[in-house]
Parts: C-alpha cells; sequence; structure tokens
C-alpha cells in the first residue's frame, strides 16, 4: 500500500513537471479532458482539444476558451455545432478552430452539461460566483497542463457566456495580479453577449418591425410587454423580469408564428408555435429554462444530447454520475434572480482597470441579442476612450472581395458587425470569424 502511494505521488509529481500527456478521445486529434472540484461536490468538466497546426510544441499556440450560454446550455453545442473539429453529423468541419488554436470547451456553470452537482444547493446564483468557480477550474486546469501557463490565453464566449466571460476575465487578471494564479491571459471575446438584457428586450419590437416581421399592431404588442419588463426591472424585482422577459418571447411567438429567435432567416415550423406557448402556460418556470437552453431545433438538440450520452460519455469513461444534461433546467432556474441584471458595469472595469483587449461580435440576423441594443449598451460603457469610440470609423471587413462584416476600433475595445449571421456568428459566418481570430488572437 505505502509502495502505491509512493508511485502514486511521483507521477503527480511528474506531470506537473512535464504536463499532461496528449491522448485520443473522441473524434480526430489529441485531447485531454477531466473535471475540477470547484467546491466540495460541485463538479466542473472541461475538454481540451490540441491544436492540429504543424507546431514543435502545441502550447506555442494560443489556448481559447469556449464558454456557452443559456444558463444551463453546454459548451459541447459550440463544440459540435459551431467551431470543434467535427459537426454533429460527425463530418470533419473546415472551419474549426482546432486548426489554429488550443481549443478548452467548459461545461459551466456547475450542472451544465457534463458538468454536475452532488446536491442542488450547490448551483450558483450569481455571476460573481460563476466567475470564482471558473477561475478555481483554471488554476486546477494549469496544475494538469503546466505548459499553457506562458501560453496566450484568450477567453471567448457566447450568448449568456457573454455576460459570464467579462466577469471571469476581470476575476481572473485580479487573481494574475494578486500571484494567485500563473496565466498569460490577454484578452476576452464576447459573440450575441446578453450583457444588457433589458437593452436587448426593448430593441425587438423595432427591429422585427423593421425587418417585416410583425406590423404596427404586433410591434405595438411586444413593445407594451418590453417595457413592462423594463418597468419590473428598474423596481429591483429580478425574477419577476426574468419571468416578463419569457412573456415578451412568446407574445414574439403569437405575432411571428414562430419566428426562429436565433436567426430570423432559418425556416421554421410555425405549426410548432402553438405547442410551445401550451407548454408556457402549463409551466411557465420549466418553459423559460427550456427555451433560454434550447439552441436548435428539437431534433438536432436531441442528436446533441444522444450523441453526448451514448457515444461521447463511454468514449471519454466519465464518471456515472455525470449524466449530460440532465441539471440544465436547474441551472437556469437558479440563476433566474441573475438573469436580467446588466453587466456593463464589469465591461467598464475591464476597460479602465486591465490591459486585456475586448472583442464584441453581434450578428446581423440575431433576434435574442439583437444588434441594436448591443448597440445601445456599448455607446453606454463609461470608460476613458469612450468619446473617441463613438467618433472611430466604421470600417469594412471582408475577404476576396466580398464584404462579411463591420470594424468599430478604439484602443482595448473593438467591436464587429457580422452580415449573414445570426446569433451563433462562428457557425453562421465563419469566414469573419476566421478573420476576427487571426488578429485578435495571433498565432506569432
Amino acid at each position: 500500500m505505502q509502495s502505491a502511494v509512493l508511485v502514486s505521488v511521483a507521477l503527480t509529481a511528474l506531470v506537473a513537471m512535464v504536463g499532461a500527456v496528449p491522448r485520443e478521445g473522441f473524434g480526430p486529434g489529441m485531447q485531454d479532458w477531466g473535471y475540477a472540484e470547484v467546491r466540495p461536490g460541485a463538479h466542473m468538466f472541461w475538454w481540451l482539444y490540441y491544436t492540429t497546426a504543424d507546431v514543435p510544441n502545441h502550447a506555442d499556440r494560443p489556448l481559447v476558451i469556449w464558454l456557452q450560454g443559456g444558463p444551463g446550455a453546454s459548451s459541447m453545442y459550440g463544440n459540435f455545432e459551431e467551431l470543434g473539429p467535427l459537426t454533429l453529423e460527425l463530418d470533419e468541419r473546415n472551419h474549426t478552430w482546432v486548426r489554429d488554436y488550443n481549443v478548452l470547451f467548459i461545461d459551466n456553470p456547475v450542472g451544465t452539461g457534463f458538468s454536475y452537482v452532488e446536491d442542488f444547493s450547490l448551483l450558483t446564483k450569481t455571476n460573481g460566483e460563476i466567475a470564482d468557480d471558473l477561475v478555481e477550474l483554471m488554476k486546477q486546469f494549469y496544475n494538469v497542463q503546466p505548459e499553457f501557463r506562458s501560453t496566450p490565453l484568450h477567453i471567448y464566449a457566447e450568448s449568456y457566456g457573454g455576460k459570464m466571460a467579462p466577469e471571469f476575465a476581470y476575476v481572473l487578471d485580479k487573481a494574475i495580479k494578486n500571484g494567485e494564479i500563473e496565466c498569460n491571459l490577454q484578452s476576452v471575446g464576447i459573440v450575441a453577449p446578453w450583457v444588457s438584457p433589458i437593452d436587448s428586450v426593448l430593441s425587438w419590437a423595432e427591429f422585427l418591425l423593421n425587418m417585416g416581421f410583425v406590423d404596427t399592431k404586433g410591434y405595438r404588442a411586444i413593445q407594451a410587454s418590453a417595457i413592462e419588463t423594463e418597468h419590473v426591472l428598474n423596481q429591483g424585482d429580478w425574477e419577476q423580469a426574468t419571468i416578463l422577459w419569457g412573456r415578451t418571447e412568446d407574445v414574439i411567438l403569437r405575432e411571428t408564428h414562430g419566428i426562429d429567435f436565433y436567426n430570423v432567416l432559418f425556416k421554421q415550423d410555425y405549426a410548432s408555435t402553438r405547442a410551445q406557448l401550451e407548454l408556457f402556460s402549463r409551466d411557465m418556470r420549466s418553459a423559460i429554462a427550456s427555451r433560454a437552453t434550447r439552441l436548435a431545433t428539437e431534433d438536432r438538440d436531441q442528436m446533441l444530447e444522444d450523441l453526448m450520452r451514448f457515444e461521447v460519455h463511454p468514449a471519454l469513461s466519465l464518471p456515472v454520475e455525470s449524466v449530460y444534461g440532465a441539471q440544465s433546467g436547474r441551472v437556469f432556474n437558479t440563476l433566474a434572480g441573475d438573469f436580467m441584471k446588466p453587466a456593463i458595469d464589469v465591461m467598464e472595469l475591464l476597460l479602465n482597470n486591465t490591459s486585456l483587449d475586448v472583442v464584441v461580435i453581434t450578428g446581423q440576423l440575431d433576434l435574442i441579442v439583437a444588434t441594436p441594443g448591443n448597440v445601445r449598451w456599448i455607446e453606454k460603457i463609461k470608460w476613458e476612450g469612450q468619446n473617441s469610440y463613438l467618433q472611430a470609423p466604421r470600417n469594412a471587413v471582408g475577404q476576396h472581395g466580398v464584404l462579411e462584416g463591420y470594424e468599430k476600433v478604439y484602443g482595448k475595445l473593438s467591436v464587429y458587425w457580422a452580415l449573414r449571421a445570426g446569433h451563433m456568428v462562428p457557425a453562421d459566418n465563419p469566414i469573419l470569424m476566421d478573420l476576427i481570430l487571426r488578429k485578435h488572437v495571433p498565432v506569432a
């Protein structure tokens, strides 16, 4: 028994010196994965894809973290539907980020995807608690992967992840400065970010009217519900504001006969709208949580769940306690009091108190985090470069003579308008996303 303990200690020390050994996992390329117990009984899953670039050492290329939204939506969606090496159909993806970067997918907050808690009281209730858990995960990750400590780190996130990532980056930056963690954090990029929820909600009616999806009667119905949401939010009743957010979405579903919130040009079966509204009337909180964590059609969501539970789970030999997606609804409901709170103040802290580059990306065809709402809150940010940013030109971005989007930059802040893209910019316009990464995540 004593010799076995000594061997275990020796192996742990060896890993700390030379790093983990890349291994085969699920799909092409070398990988590593594991769990960080961020608090007793709270287990957060991470999955690292080493870059397939032809480099002497994979740590020579930047490390990019990917966080999904919801809250309660798994980063396995981003992996298999947006930027990982395989598509949901298990075909090789042409525009995978792994081609140029090491990519770390994290199922966050705890209870999301393959992450799990042993007791529901351990689920996070605030954005600050989420950030603390993520910093603890990174401390443990660097213990397993010490070769990445000096590698440039970039945090990218989508949707509600775009609200979580700025606070994560800010808390991580403080931990670096305090000597609590050795890490080379460089930037944070947020795609379709839920930074100022009420600005998104208040943009819906006008956006849909201008796009031709509602008439003035529909506009007034949506706007009235949005204003009611704002009124409750201004009173500080955050959970009720979350409920009214869901009700406003239902007004949109009725008025548009089932528009796709994530890309308004996607075809959608309008007959399914009635079923969604019936679900909402039966169990409002459950329906809101389901809608917040559902990122694709029900068929593709089921495909992803089946792939994770019946193929990925056994391939990675994950613990039996980890049942993919089993706790996702509870994750959202536990954060219902934080869901509608703005995070503009955290963006101000990033721009005023850190040296990090901040990249914001918004999709032209996104409804749920519509571009007009993003433009409004970005212009509200109080920072030393505010006036200069407002006066800065908005330049065209494209490739091979094709306009892919627009760019507005001043100092540490860069904002991109993604054309022909909805909520999931990496999937909808991978060319623009690649151009953004080349500029803000340089490979040296």
